[in-house]
Protein backbone atom coordinates (compact mmCIF):
# COMPACT_ATOMS: atom_id res chain seq x y z
CA UNK A 1 0.00 0.00 0.00
CA UNK A 2 1.27 3.45 -0.84
CA UNK A 3 1.17 6.39 1.55
CA UNK A 4 -1.09 8.16 -0.92
CA UNK A 5 -3.87 5.65 -0.25
CA UNK A 6 -3.70 6.36 3.48
CA UNK A 7 -3.70 10.13 2.76
CA UNK A 8 -6.74 9.77 0.51
CA UNK A 9 -8.45 7.71 3.22
CA UNK A 10 -7.78 10.49 5.73
CA UNK A 11 -9.06 13.16 3.32
CA UNK A 12 -12.37 11.34 3.00
CA UNK A 13 -13.11 12.98 6.37
CA UNK A 14 -12.93 16.35 4.63
CA UNK A 15 -10.56 19.20 3.92
CA UNK A 16 -7.41 19.30 6.06
CA UNK A 17 -4.04 20.98 6.26
CA UNK A 18 -0.85 18.95 6.13
CA UNK A 19 -0.40 19.65 9.83
CA UNK A 20 -3.93 18.45 10.60
CA UNK A 21 -3.35 15.31 8.53
CA UNK A 22 -0.08 14.56 10.34
CA UNK A 23 -1.77 15.07 13.70
CA UNK A 24 -4.84 13.15 12.61
CA UNK A 25 -2.76 10.24 11.36
CA UNK A 26 -1.81 9.56 14.96
CA UNK A 27 -5.45 9.36 15.99
CA UNK A 28 -6.94 7.63 12.96
CA UNK A 29 -4.89 5.76 10.40
CA UNK A 30 -1.87 5.31 12.67
CA UNK A 31 -3.32 2.06 13.89
CA UNK A 32 -2.59 0.65 10.43
CA UNK A 33 -0.21 3.08 8.68
CA UNK A 34 2.70 5.10 10.01
CA UNK A 35 4.21 8.16 8.35
CA UNK A 36 6.46 11.04 9.28
CA UNK A 37 5.20 14.59 8.68
CA UNK A 38 7.94 15.08 6.05
CA UNK A 39 6.77 12.01 4.11
CA UNK A 40 3.20 13.25 4.33
CA UNK A 41 4.03 16.74 3.00
CA UNK A 42 6.07 15.28 0.11
CA UNK A 43 3.21 12.95 -0.78
CA UNK A 44 0.67 15.80 -0.70
CA UNK A 45 2.85 17.76 -3.14
CA UNK A 46 3.05 14.77 -5.51
CA UNK A 47 -0.68 14.14 -5.22
CA UNK A 48 -1.42 17.78 -5.98
CA UNK A 49 0.86 17.65 -9.05
CA UNK A 50 -1.01 14.53 -10.21
CA UNK A 51 -4.41 16.16 -9.72
CA UNK A 52 -5.55 13.82 -6.92
CA UNK A 53 -5.87 16.63 -4.38
CA UNK A 54 -6.34 20.34 -4.59
CA UNK A 55 -5.17 22.92 -2.10
CA UNK A 56 -6.48 26.31 -1.15
CA UNK A 57 -4.54 28.88 0.84
CA UNK A 58 -6.04 30.23 4.04
CA UNK A 59 -4.47 33.47 5.21
CA UNK A 60 -3.86 33.69 8.95
CA UNK A 61 -2.90 36.56 11.19
CA UNK A 62 0.32 36.15 13.21
CA UNK A 63 0.87 32.72 11.67
CA UNK A 64 2.04 31.51 8.31
CA UNK A 65 -0.68 30.94 5.76
CA UNK A 66 -1.85 27.35 5.62
CA UNK A 67 -2.91 25.15 2.75
CA UNK A 68 -6.05 23.07 3.09
CA UNK A 69 -6.14 19.94 0.95
CA UNK A 70 -9.17 18.10 -0.34
CA UNK A 71 -9.72 15.23 -2.73
CA UNK A 72 -10.51 16.07 -6.33
CA UNK A 73 -12.86 14.00 -8.43
CA UNK A 74 -9.76 12.21 -9.78
CA UNK A 75 -8.75 11.55 -6.17
CA UNK A 76 -12.13 10.03 -5.38
CA UNK A 77 -11.87 7.89 -8.50
CA UNK A 78 -8.41 6.77 -7.33
CA UNK A 79 -9.91 5.80 -3.96
CA UNK A 80 -12.55 3.75 -5.74
CA UNK A 81 -9.95 2.09 -7.98
CA UNK A 82 -7.71 1.35 -5.02
CA UNK A 83 -10.49 -0.37 -3.07
CA UNK A 84 -11.27 -2.52 -6.14
CA UNK A 85 -7.66 -3.80 -6.43
CA UNK A 86 -6.93 -7.26 -5.10
CA UNK A 87 -5.02 -7.36 -1.84
CA UNK A 88 -1.31 -7.93 -1.88
CA UNK A 89 0.45 -10.25 0.50
CA UNK A 90 -0.42 -9.82 4.18
CA UNK A 91 1.79 -7.41 6.08
CA UNK A 92 4.88 -8.85 7.69
CA UNK A 93 5.78 -8.18 11.27
CA UNK A 94 9.01 -6.26 11.74
CA UNK A 95 9.17 -5.80 15.48
CA UNK A 96 12.44 -5.22 17.33
CA UNK A 97 10.84 -6.34 20.60
CA UNK A 98 10.16 -9.77 19.13
CA UNK A 99 13.80 -10.07 18.00
CA UNK A 100 14.89 -9.25 21.56
CA UNK A 101 12.47 -11.83 22.96
CA UNK A 102 13.86 -14.39 20.51
CA UNK A 103 17.34 -13.68 21.96
CA UNK A 104 16.39 -13.43 25.63
CA UNK A 105 17.79 -16.85 26.62
CA UNK A 106 21.27 -15.61 25.73
CA UNK A 107 20.65 -11.98 26.62
CA UNK A 108 19.68 -9.60 29.40
CA UNK A 109 16.35 -11.00 30.54
CA UNK A 110 15.62 -8.02 32.81
CA UNK A 111 16.14 -5.58 29.93
CA UNK A 112 13.79 -7.65 27.76
CA UNK A 113 11.27 -7.76 30.61
CA UNK A 114 11.48 -3.95 30.80
CA UNK A 115 10.93 -3.69 27.03
CA UNK A 116 7.84 -5.91 27.25
CA UNK A 117 6.51 -3.77 30.11
CA UNK A 118 7.12 -0.58 28.10
CA UNK A 119 5.28 -2.07 25.12
CA UNK A 120 2.35 -2.87 27.41
CA UNK A 121 2.33 0.70 28.75
CA UNK A 122 2.33 2.02 25.20
CA UNK A 123 -0.53 -0.31 24.24
CA UNK A 124 -2.51 0.80 27.31
CA UNK A 125 -2.04 4.47 26.37
CA UNK A 126 -3.05 3.82 22.76
CA UNK A 127 -6.14 1.92 23.90
CA UNK A 128 -7.15 4.89 26.06
CA UNK A 129 -6.77 7.26 23.07
CA UNK A 130 -8.64 4.87 20.83
CA UNK A 131 -11.46 4.52 23.35
CA UNK A 132 -11.85 8.31 23.49
CA UNK A 133 -12.05 8.38 19.70
CA UNK A 134 -14.55 5.51 19.73
CA UNK A 135 -16.76 7.37 22.20
CA UNK A 136 -16.50 10.53 20.06
CA UNK A 137 -17.53 8.57 16.95
CA UNK A 138 -20.42 6.85 18.71
CA UNK A 139 -21.55 10.15 20.27
CA UNK A 140 -23.80 8.36 22.78
CA UNK A 141 -25.18 5.89 20.23
CA UNK A 142 -24.92 2.12 20.35
CA UNK A 143 -22.80 0.48 17.67
CA UNK A 144 -25.94 -0.77 15.95
CA UNK A 145 -27.38 2.75 15.74
CA UNK A 146 -24.00 4.13 14.65
CA UNK A 147 -23.74 1.62 11.79
CA UNK A 148 -27.30 2.42 10.71
CA UNK A 149 -26.89 6.21 10.85
CA UNK A 150 -23.24 7.09 10.22
CA UNK A 151 -22.28 8.52 6.87
CA UNK A 152 -18.96 6.61 6.98
CA UNK A 153 -18.29 3.39 8.90
CA UNK A 154 -14.75 2.64 7.68
CA UNK A 155 -13.05 4.79 10.35
CA UNK A 156 -14.92 2.95 13.09
CA UNK A 157 -14.10 -0.47 11.69
CA UNK A 158 -10.37 0.33 11.44
CA UNK A 159 -10.44 1.82 14.93
CA UNK A 160 -11.93 -1.38 16.35
CA UNK A 161 -9.18 -3.37 14.59
CA UNK A 162 -6.52 -1.11 16.13
CA UNK A 163 -8.09 -1.60 19.55
CA UNK A 164 -8.08 -5.36 19.05
CA UNK A 165 -4.40 -5.25 18.08
CA UNK A 166 -3.46 -3.32 21.23
CA UNK A 167 -5.53 -5.64 23.44
CA UNK A 168 -3.66 -8.58 21.91
CA UNK A 169 -0.35 -6.82 22.65
CA UNK A 170 -1.43 -6.56 26.30
CA UNK A 171 -2.56 -10.19 26.43
CA UNK A 172 0.71 -11.41 24.91
CA UNK A 173 2.79 -9.15 27.18
CA UNK A 174 0.99 -10.44 30.26
CA UNK A 175 1.58 -14.05 29.19
CA UNK A 176 5.25 -13.39 28.37
CA UNK A 177 5.90 -11.73 31.75
CA UNK A 178 4.18 -14.61 33.58
CA UNK A 179 6.34 -17.13 31.71
CA UNK A 180 9.49 -15.17 32.50
CA UNK A 181 8.51 -15.18 36.18
CA UNK A 182 7.82 -18.92 36.02
CA UNK A 183 11.17 -19.55 34.37
CA UNK A 184 13.02 -17.46 36.97
CA UNK A 185 11.42 -19.47 39.79
CA UNK A 186 12.72 -22.82 38.48
CA UNK A 187 16.40 -23.62 39.16
CA UNK A 188 18.17 -24.29 35.85
CA UNK A 189 20.98 -26.80 35.40
CA UNK A 190 24.14 -25.35 33.93
CA UNK A 191 24.88 -26.94 30.55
Amino acid sequence: MALRNAVMAALLEGEASGYDLAKGFDATVANFWMSTPQQLYRELERMEAEGLVTARVVEQERRPNKRLFSLTEAGREAVYAYTAEPLGKPAVIRDELLVKVQCLDAGDIEAVRKSITERMEWATAKLARYEKLRQRLLDGRSEEVYFAEAERIGPYLTLVRGMSFERENLQWGDMALRRLDQRAAVPRANG
